[in-house]
């Protein structure tokens, strides 16, 4: 299962039924779990974190150093989590110290190819990154998120859950949970209606998150007045409740 021409250095910690490709280099202090497949010609560098049953396609580069000027060497990780697909010519760089000191991609995750995923960055479950989408520094993205092909994210931006940003996008500021954004700068475009649906929210929950996105977004209230209004006029449902503390959590600003 692993191929005679890969490079695996001892310290490496490779459990069964690992596939290594011809010409990939596993560096030290490496776990790679059962049953992961690593195409040819990958990187892994050291305090990287594999889960098990992961797919890394050819040309993949995992665990190099951050592009940061902070950084000064400091020993800092990558952790991926199970049934995660990295695709060609992925990269995914270690955290800093001064940004938590991980960089974590969570379980079931489809990263397509040429997608960069930059240090310190936290992604949840079920997240989908098409082609060339590129992460900045200190991005949240939350579970069951698809972010399209070619879209830029400002560093310490946060992607809510089940939020769809439409490619080519440039993200500036946090995008909400549930809802749709594109354009350079992205704006919001209303409820991820189709992903909700797909996702097996109820009718309720799609008519409180409606009332909730026209009340913040559409009637030109103030962003208090906005919240003071959903918490007096909307059921108080927990997608409604999720969405709130959101924005109330916002330190570079909510996409509009």
């Amino acid at each position: 299962m692993i191929h005679a021409t890969a490079l695996i250095d001892p310290k490496a910690e490779v459990e069964a039924n690992v596939e290594i490709g011809p010409y990939s280099v596993i560096k030290g202090d490496v776990f790679i779990g059962a049953g992961t497949r690593i195409g040819p010609h990958v990187v892994i560098d050291p305090y990287v974190t594999i889960g098990p049953n992961c797919q890394i396609y050819q040309y993949a580069a995992i665990g190099a150093v951050p592009q940061s000027l902070k950084f000064e060497g400091e020993k800092t990780y990558v952790k991926i989590g199970q049934r995660s697909i990295i695709r060609e010519f992925v990269t995914i760089h270690r955290g800093t110290a001064f940004g938590g000191g991980i960089t974590e991609i969570g379980e079931d995750n489809f990263l397509m190819a040429y997608t960069h995923v930059a240090h310190d960055c936290r992604i949840g479950n079920h997240v989908v990154l098409a082609n060339n989408a590129t992460l900045g520094g200190h991005i949240a993205i939350g579970n069951n998120a698809t972010v399209g092909g070619l879209v830029a994210i400002h560093q310490y931006a946060r992607i809510g859950e089940h939020a769809f940003v439409g490619g080519k996008a440039a993200v500036v500021k946090d995008i909400p949970p549930f809802m749709i954004a594109a354009g350079d700068r992205a704006r919001l475009h209303g409820l991820n209606i189709v992903g909700l649906k797909r996702a097996g929210f109820s009718p309720n929950a799609l008519t409180q998150l409606k009332k909730t996105y026209r009340l913040i977004f559409r009637i030109g209230l103030t962003l208090n007045e906005a919240i003071e209004r959903v918490q007096a006029e909307v059921e108080q449902i927990p997608e409604v409740v999720r969405l709130i503390e959101f924005i109330k959590a916002s330190q570079r600003g909510i996409t509009r």
